[in-house]
């Protein structure tokens, strides 16, 4: 595996970033759940069939879900699933660009069970003109629900564009502006 450097936030010095590993929950309510991480840091949440899903390969070895940051979050997955979580606290390390950092950054401020349109979140990061291109970095989420590019909706208040498809966020969007409990508490022990 490609080692990336970055730097350390204590002396400047370039570090290597730790090899990916992945895990998979496969029971939740939206299908199976592969989650990839750096070291303790989330670094992707895929569904199945999700549209711009790295292959397979680049997840790096299995790891034990027990481990961080897995533990934490298929914990609060399950919790969020629930019902009982509507923000994630988990440590992320996300890959893109800037612009599109800006804009992963932008969707976790879209409170649960809401939805803004790609030009009002566009328009709150400054850049009116820009619906488009941010329609485009959430279409590049690597942590979806987490990072919930679900929100996102067209001008017109119509579901339009999800990586995980419209189904799996027709699904998300009716559970979170519900109260019923998408995984039963007795299926998470």
């Amino acid at each position: 595996m490609t080692r990336h450097p970055s730097p350390d936030s204590a002396t400047g010095a370039v570090l290597p970033t730790p090899a990916l590993t992945h895990t998979v929950l496969a029971d939740t309510p939206v299908g199976p759940l592969t989650l990839v991480a750096a070291g303790d840091a989330l670094t992707g949440l895929y569904m199945t069939d999700q549209r711009h899903r790295p292959p397979q390969e680049s997840f790096g070895p299995p790891a034990d879900p027990a481990e961080p940051p897995f533990a934490a979050t298929i914990a609060q997955l399950r919790a969020y699933f629930r019902g009982e979580l509507t923000t994630f606290e988990l440590p992320l390390a996300l890959r893109g660009t800037p612009f599109q950092r800006r804009v992963w950054a932008a969707l976790c401020t879209i409170p649960y069970g809401e939805t803004v349109s790609y030009g009002h979140l566009a328009a709150r990061l400054g850049v009116p003109s820009a619906a488009r291109a941010v329609g485009l970095a959430n279409g590049r989420n690597p942590v979806g629900i987490v990072v919930p590019c679900h929100r996102v909706v067209g001008a017109d208040g119509s579901l339009t564009g999800y990586g995980g498809g419209l189904d799996r966020k027709r699904q998300l969007l009716a559970f979170e502006r519900s109260d019923e409990a998408l995984f039963p508490v007795e299926e998470c022990g």
